[in-house]
């Protein structure tokens, strides 16, 4: 039978953008409603396997109805950028799945959608609505049925003509108008009549059946003051009725035939979407066979490495195979070489025993050209070889020609270059369960064609990069990055088990303390993890206000704990409580299990993930261990100097972002404050709020430091009333105070939104290229992204380039000393060493020089040093 569905879009986006916390893919787009709709559409594909389609938009802001009433919706905030943006992203995603869309000028996707459901219902179409939108329930019939979304894009009531007369006492669908009539729509901005609630909205209907029906028997209303409330809106309420009730004779142009969703549909746009905004997990969930679009090329591969002269090579493409991403631990497959005439491929172990093959890779002069650079230096300290003079790498190359492109594994890389053949791993492995080592001679196929695609793809990129002016960016910066973060990664850093345990210990005693006072404040034992256990305490028995309710009971999610601080005692130990067991599950006890055998961890440093070229850490992300609570900064104190006689060290850059923006702005305020080592938050806070040093409060300061460090990071003024915790307008208000008062940044994001629209990018100071395709984009919602990102791109990219130039030159610079000082890890704008206490005074002085002369700039760089025991002490 055939099966209709019928989604409200612009609903649907707003629930799921507030239902999921803000999620970024790497070029910065936000993605949470992007990603609820994809989960929705999975969902219901997948649950209803309907027949056909659509899903509706509003075309605009101004409809018929405004006609009739101009503050119609009139009380409604401005869209959030961050949702505005995902839009466009939205729309391609339906296109991808092959699903129709549709929007109507002067009309709402209510309309569409009641125009259509008629259709559907008068050709006996089984029809699903989904929405957001109680309004839509009117449409309930016996073939049609409302999915009205509670919470998210999953929590539903089903609404159908049983249901609303069991939620209404009594009422049918088409009397919802009537009710909204009455009661009128907050939300919409629908007057209905004043002092008039559901309840009583009810009660009339059931005894007069309509709108009309109250007034044409308005005699017959008990209640003196009900009947004078009734009379003095008879208008409004009439006029609230027409507004609420769906037009279903829209004059669409499209049919429930173009509605008809296709029996197979090419999923090669879903899978590239899915890529570029990050989706793992759908990307997962997608069946996907041996590509097409890569040609067939046979190989000769040949196992016996005599066959390559090592004596008179110059240059070769190698690369290594790794089971797993992991190539600190997981095995070792397979050592590949390609000469320009013979294909080898072989097992590690007996690479590693070939003597003209090690003494060649160890040459300082011989050329090598690989894929994944810093893979290849682990794995050949794995085998004992000290790896030198790698001259190119295609992952390096490709990330630098286009940050924005996702690298997934060699085949994403390789499938942008003409004459390239490799597949993709997914193909050559399987995945999940089914992933499995292939057998010796399509494994050993598989490296042979990426050394082919080395060996094609390099001449290509190698033009591109010279013409763009970034191959500096390669060999002088990145490149010789790779050997350092090798060398960190294989190093790792010292993690004492055991203060990790005892804090383990201490965390715990403070959470049963917390639990302890949680139920004596509840006045009974219950389970704090349990939102319906909690909600009960909380709503019912200490009869806090209600603030949002869910399917199962009542919201007892942070932002409405949040709301209720400072109500009642148990909702600041409930936030600790949950803060600091997930402070506990996360790192004290997460930390421990990733701990090697050396007594060590051993992050690794993603090179190519951020497009403002910035380093990330994982497995496990030790950037990002929570240091704004004591707990989470006591963290720290588990990560320590091996040995007694040596100590930890950090080397931070102050401020560098700003000093970044003052330096590419000019902006003669922000720079004099740099120069004469002022404050800068506090000088912001002065400027903006228009008083004197000595006038500026705590408050104004956190304010101010916000707005400086949003500009930096393209924040728009819902990010900052968020952070700030007051209203979009006042926010707006500090952001155009802030650029009043510094008119070179002004000028600044003027200048190079212009520079962008005309070169369809922009660049760092050190030449890395960010492009920006939607900078020229007829959407609004996808330009003003784009104007964001060409603002904060290159203040992002240059500070990161800095600090990338620090470890370069930290690495040439202490080859000539003495010192033993060794580098462990970066973190954001910090370099953390391992350093002799009797070296701690002069190596101080060594890195903090050769970091602030990284790179000059208008304006000094400022570095800070601190050491001691543990890496907490050291900050």
């Amino acid at each position: 039978m055939d099966k209709l569905i019928l989604i409200d879009g612009n609903s649907l986006s707003f629930r799921a953008f507030y239902a999921l916390p803000l999620l970024q893919n790497k070029a910065g787009i936000h993605t949470n409603a992007i990603y609820g709709f994809a989960r929705l559409l999975e969902k219901i594909l997948k649950e209803e396997q309907p027949t056909h389609f659509l899903v509706a938009f509003d075309a605009g802001k101004t409809t018929f109805r405004h006609e009739q009433y101009a503050e119609y919706k009139g009380g409604r905030q401005k869209t959030p950028p961050e949702l505005s943006e995902q839009f466009p992203y939205i729309r391609q995603l339906l296109a991808a799945y092959a699903i129709q869309t549709y929007e109507l000028d002067n009309y709402e996707a209510d309309d569409i959608i009641g125009t259509l459901s008629r259709e559907a219902d008068e050709a006996g179409m089984q029809t699903i609505i989904i929405t957001g939108d109680r309004d839509l329930t009117q449409l309930a019939s016996d073939h049609v049925t409302i999915y009205y979304t509670k919470k998210g894009v999953t929590d539903v009531d089903h609404y159908t003509p049983a249901f609303i007369a069991e939620k209404y006492q009594g009422l049918a669908p088409k009397q919802i108008i009537d009710m909204k009539g009455l009661m009128g729509d907050a939300s919409d901005n629908i007057p209905g009549v004043a002092g008039v609630g559901e309840k009583t909205a009810i009660k009339l209907l059931n005894q007069f059946g309509t709108v009309e029906g109250v007034y044409d028997a308005i005699d017959s209303v008990s209640g003196k003051k009900l009947k004078e409330k009734l009379i003095a809106s008879k208008d409004d309420a009439l006029m609230s009725k027409t507004l609420a009730t769906i037009n279903r004779q829209s004059p669409i142009s499209v049919s429930l035939k173009d509605t008809r969703l296709p029996e197979t549909y090419d999923e090669s746009e879903k899978i590239a979407l899915f890529k570029e905004l990050e989706f793992r997990q759908l990307l997962d969930e997608v069946d996907r066979s041996p590509s097409e679009e890569v040609s067939a090329k046979t190989f000769e591969v040949a196992t016996d490495l005599s066959l390559i002269d090592f004596e008179n090579l110059n240059e070769a493409m190698v690369y290594i195979e790794v089971s797993g991403a992991n190539y600190l631990k997981d095995p070792l497959l397979r050592f590949g070489i390609f000469d320009g005439n013979h294909y080898v491929v072989t097992s590690t172990d007996t690479m590693s025993a070939y003597q003209p093959l090690i003494q060649w890779l160890e040459n300082p002069h011989a050329a090598k050209v690989t894929y994944d650079a810093k893979k290849l230096y682990i794995a050949m300290k794995r085998l004992g070889i000290a790896l030198k003079h790698v001259t190119f790498d295609a992952m390096l190359a490709s990330y630098l020609i286009d940050p924005s492109q996702t690298i997934d594994d060699v085949s994403s890389v390789m499938s942008r270059f003409a004459d390239t053949y490799v597949q993709e791993d997914v193909v050559i492995y399987g995945k999940g369960k089914s992933y499995k080592i292939p057998e010796d001679d399509v494994l050993n196929t598989h490296i042979a064609s990426i050394l082919d695609a080395l060996k094609t793809s390099k001449s290509q990129m190698l033009e591109t990069l010279e013409a763009h002016q970034q191959l500096d960016l390669l060999t002088d910066l990145e490149l010789p990055l790779a050997e350092i973060l090798s060398e960190m990664e294989y190093t790792g850093i010292y993690t004492d088990k055991e203060t990790l345990k005892a804090m383990e210990v201490n965390l715990q005693q403070r959470i049963d303390e917390l639990i302890e006072s949680i139920h004596e404040q509840a006045g009974e034992p219950f389970n704090i993890n349990s939102p319906k256990q909690l909600g009960v305490i909380l709503f019912e028995k200490l009869g806090l206000p209600i603030i949002k309710k869910t399917k199962t009971g009542y919201s007892t999610a942070v932002d409405v704990l949040e709301k209720l601080s400072g109500q009642h005692p148990i909702i600041e130990n409930i936030l600790t409580y949950r803060t600091l067991a997930k402070l506990q599950s996360t790192y004290v006890e997460g930390l421990q299990k990733v701990i090697w055998k050396d007594k060590r961890i051993h992050t690794r440093f993603n090179q190519t993930l951020a497009q403002t070229g910035r380093l990330s850490s994982v497995d496990p992300n030790l950037q990002n261990i929570p240091i704004r609570l004591e707990e989470g900064r006591q963290i720290r104190k588990a990560f320590k100097s091996s040995h007694e006689d040596y100590v930890i060290l950090a080397a931070d850059y102050s401020q560098i972002e700003l000093r970044v923006l003052a330096h590419i702005t000019g902006d003669p305020t922000l720079q004099k404050a740099f120069i004469d080592n002022e404050d800068v938050h506090t000088t912001t806070a002065m400027k903006v709020f228009n008083v004197a040093e000595d006038e500026v409060t705590s408050l104004m300061r956190r304010q101010a430091k916000a707005v400086n460090f949003g500009i930096v990071y393209g924040i728009s003024d819902y990010g900052l009333s968020q952070s700030l915790g007051i209203t979009r307008k006042e926010a707006q208000q500090f952001i155009d105070d802030y650029l009043s008062h510094f008119p070179g940044v002004k000028t600044y994001m003027e200048t190079i939104v212009q520079d962008a629209k005309q070169q369809g990018y922009v660049e760092t100071l050190l030449n890395r290229r960010r492009y920006i395709p939607d900078i020229t984009s007829r959407n609004f919602n996808k330009r003003g992204f784009a104007e964001r990102t060409a603002m904060n791109s290159p203040i992002q990219g240059s500070a990161a380039d800095i600090i990338k130039k620090a470890m370069v030159d930290f690495k040439h610079a202490v080859q000539t000393t003495d010192f033993k000082a060794k580098l462990l890890l970066q973190v954001h704008d910090e370099l953390i060493f391992e350093v002799p206490k009797d070296e701690v005074e002069a190596f101080s002085q060594f890195v903090e020089k050769i970091m602030v002369e990284a790179l000059e700039l208008d304006v000094p760089l400022s570095v800070e040093s601190e050491y001691g025991p543990t890496w907490y002490d050291a900050k």
